[in-house]
């Protein structure tokens, strides 16, 4: 007798995947009104302003990828990383480790190049940018091939102390994941008519379902969900970010994975989950947006001053919305500079009236951004 399965991938239909269409229908409906209206608003202001909506966006989505694993990567790092290999003036400032350059890595080649296969190979190489020293703390980890983990060692997803451990998922053996890994890149790169959106909502699951690798199986699926958009968009730019919304909704995510691996093949629950949830990103990146394009106006205003490099800097992270205050010891500690270069550098600012004093006297003096009010 044929015991019951637990897991989806166990079931004779996996991975025949049903959903009703009545329901995911009007938010896809949905989804591309959204979609239409972002990428329309991106086509007027001009390249380099996508140039720098596309930093913000990629920036934030690796770093908010990262952050759902609970890792917490450096955003400047991230943002300087991905500025170096974008060609644009930001590179440089601040040096990143190889673990970055892995992430950043990973990310660009999953949008800039969505129009190339998911291969084997690709994925291998991956896998390989995010653990670039071998190591995921103090796990070996073996790159250039899927998990070869022995049956008595299943991979499982796993919360919880010891001896009170909750087995949250439990992948397939290692030995048929060459096989499933086969059937989902054949199945992913096949042109059939099947939307776009609804593909990346599919390819999210299936690909954490099977989960090929020892780690880093949650970041490389999130990476295709990127490369599938990204087709979907028909373009390498990225203005919104799933990723981002995704770490606001982190235990929702989980949640919606986990009853999801363990039901039928009939996959509505997640699929709306992860439409509304990409619905969500999209309205999210309209404040985003806003902020880029509040800097290039201000950039624009401005354009015939003559600015330092530390002027700059300071501004952009202003702009690129800095929460602390900007008085003249924090300018001197973020620049690297004394207090009377921070004072100079300031009042410089003031006279050409791009900062404003604010209420405060003497050393407590705070400077706020001068809006620009004249349309």
């Amino acid at each position: 007798m044929q015991k019951s399965a637990t897991y989806i991938y166990q079931l004779k239909e996996w991975p025949h995947f049903r959903w009703d269409t009545s329901a995911i229908a009007p938010l896809l409906t949905e989804l591309r009104v959204k979609q239409a209206w972002l990428l329309g608003r991106m086509s007027a202001p001009g390249f380099a302003l996508q140039e720098e909506a596309n930093l913000q966006t990629v920036t934030l989505d690796i770093v908010k990828s990262s952050e759902i694993e609970g890792e917490m990567l450096d955003a400047a790092q991230v943002r300087s990383s991905v500025a170096r290999r974008l060609g644009l003036e930001a590179g440089g400032i601040a040096p990143a480790d190889r673990h970055v350059e892995g992430i950043v890595d990973m990310m660009l080649d999953a949008t800039t190049h969505y129009r190339q296969p998911l291969t084997a190979e690709r994925l291998f190489n991956w896998h390989a940018a995010l653990f670039p020293t071998g190591r995921s703390g103090i796990t070996p980890i073996v790159t250039g091939n899927w998990r070869n983990n022995p049956p008595q060692h299943p991979m499982q997803v796993i919360s919880g102390m010891m001896g009170r451990e909750k087995v949250h998922f439990q992948a397939p053996d290692a030995a048929l994941v060459p096989d499933e890994m086969f059937g989902f890149l054949q199945w992913f790169n096949n042109s059939n008519d099947m939307d776009m959106l609804l593909k990346a909502a599919i390819a999210h699951l299936w690909f954490v379902t099977i989960h090929p690798f020892d780690d880093g199986n949650g970041r490389i699926a999130r990476a295709i969900t990127g490369l599938q958009l990204a087709r979907s968009d028909g373009s390498g730019l990225r203005f919104y970010s799933m990723s981002a919304q995704i770490r606001k909704e982190r235990n929702r995510y989980y949640h919606t994975l986990e009853t999801t691996q363990k039901g039928s093949t009939d996959i509505t629950a997640w699929l709306e989950w992860f439409l509304q949830c990409l619905a969500r990103a999209m309205d999210a990146s309209k404040d985003e947006l806003a902020m880029v394009m509040r800097k290039a106006a201000l950039w624009k205003k401005h354009m015939g001053l003559s600015l330092n490099t530390r002027q700059q800097t300071m501004l952009n992270k202003i702009l690129d919305g800095y929460q602390g205050h900007i008085t003249s010891s924090n300018w001197a500690k973020i620049t690297g500079s004394s207090t009377d270069t921070a004072v100079r550098d300031i009042n410089d600012l003031v006279a050409k009236g791009i900062l404003m004093r604010g209420p405060e006297g003497g050393r407590s003096t705070r400077y706020l951004m001068v809006e620009d009010t004249d349309g």
